[in-house]
């Protein structure tokens, strides 16, 4: 009896021999990574190609390394699909993850090096996988791009009026620090965000959690179209900094509960807070269903604001936003609208969410909430 229970127990102490191969190139990334972070390019060659050491120079990284998933043999060497974590120093207080690919080649002597790396499958670009990247350092901003540091120093200097600005009216329990990303097309920045391009035609930028990552808020992006950017005036610039700053500040109060109306119209509050547009110069859209007795009765819902939507539809969804974000800064109180937005998302699902958040902070419900949003509506833009 002893020995038919003894082998059972010992049986469960059996694993799987680990997979060589796989950890001599876990042994040789990790190898490139600190060569890499110890700028050393010599020692950065012996693990194979140093194209992506140049392109990622000028990046200030205080940390980076690949964890190896699976190593597939071919005729050639091998494929490794990895994760790799990175963190850009002074910015990120946790690191950026995303998914990559390699292809590997063997010495005669049997040691791995790399001879490609690219996005995994579904899995977005990053920044230097589009070019040698320029770094250009602000007060509280950096910005990096792949056309050069000359164009950058405009968007550096922007995003360093937008953080005091968006301090002065959600407080400074944030970063106060913001990385905006410049590729050099509409379609580098589609490729950045894993996305299709005419997702993206006439925005002038977004905000992600990670560019072509898992979307974790200690990392935020502002991810710049300059193709539409390009046709703005320096006050509209500002604008569209400021407004992405302020998703940047508010990332870890939005949740599932907020409503887009509510976010986005909130950054809007800020964008455009000190610049002197009145309602009709700042809702055109909005402002032309009035005079032609179209205007909505009710707020915008979230599939209002697809970027793929109708684009006057979209400029309503968004304009109906700010006014409601307006209405209550002016008629509660700038506090009291910093209040409702961090109630709202402190909900954590979107049923009740608003509903509560009227109740508790505003005192009022969601109908008179609306009537009272469709009146200063048409007062303020007839």
């Amino acid at each position: 009896m002893g020995l038919a229970l003894l082998l059972p127990l010992t049986g469960c102490d059996r694993r799987p021999a680990a997979d060589p191969v796989r950890t001599e190139v876990q042994r040789m990334l990790d190898r490139r990574s600190a060569a890499l972070l110890g700028h050393d390019e010599q020692a950065y060659a012996a693990t194979g190609t140093r194209a992506q050491y140049t392109r990622l120079r000028a990046l200030p990284l205080a940390s980076f390394g690949y964890r190896v998933t699976t190593v597939r043999r071919t005729a050639a060497g091998a494929t490794a699909d990895t994760d790799l974590s990175y963190r850009v120093a002074g910015y990120d207080r946790a690191p950026v993850d995303t998914r990559r690919t390699l292809t590997l080649g063997r010495t005669a002597d049997g040691h791995w090096y790399v001879t490609a790396e690219r996005p995994a499958r579904e899995a977005g670009q990053q920044l230097w996988d589009q070019g040698t990247v320029s770094a250009v350092r602000g007060a509280r901003s950096l910005v990096l791009g792949t056309g050069g540091p000359a164009g950058l120093t405009g968007f550096a200097r922007l995003a360093d009026r937008a953080v005091p600005a968006v301090s002065g009216a959600w407080g400074t329990r944030w970063s106060r620090r913001v990385v905006v990303l410049v590729p050099e097309s509409l379609a580098g920045m589609a490729d950045l965000l894993g996305a299709p391009a005419a997702d993206y035609k006439g925005i002038a930028a977004v905000t992600t959690g990670e560019a072509g990552g898992s979307g974790r808020a200690p990392a935020d992006r502002v991810v710049v179209n300059p193709e539409a950017y390009a046709l703005l005036g320096d006050a509209g610039k500002q604008i569209v900094l400021t407004h992405e700053t302020t998703h940047v500040a508010t990332r870890a109060d939005t949740t599932a509960a907020t409503p887009l109306w509510l976010s986005e119209g909130y950054a809007d509050y800020v964008g455009y807070l000190g610049t002197g547009r009145t309602p009709a110069e700042a809702a055109p859209e909005l402002a032309r269903a009035v005079r032609e007795g179209d205007e909505p009765r009710d707020l915008p819902g979230d599939k209002d604001f697809g970027f793929t939507s109708d684009p006057v539809k979209l400029a309503r969804a968004y304009e109906s936003g700010w006014l409601a974000c307006r209405m209550i800064a002016e008629q509660w109180g700038a506090a009291r609208l910093g209040a409702f937005y961090r109630a709202v998302g402190a909900h954590g699902t979107r049923p009740g969410a608003v509903e509560q958040a009227l109740r508790t902070v505003l005192g009022t419900t969601p109908r008179a909430f609306t009537d009272r949003w469709h009146a200063y509506v048409t007062a303020r833009l007839r």
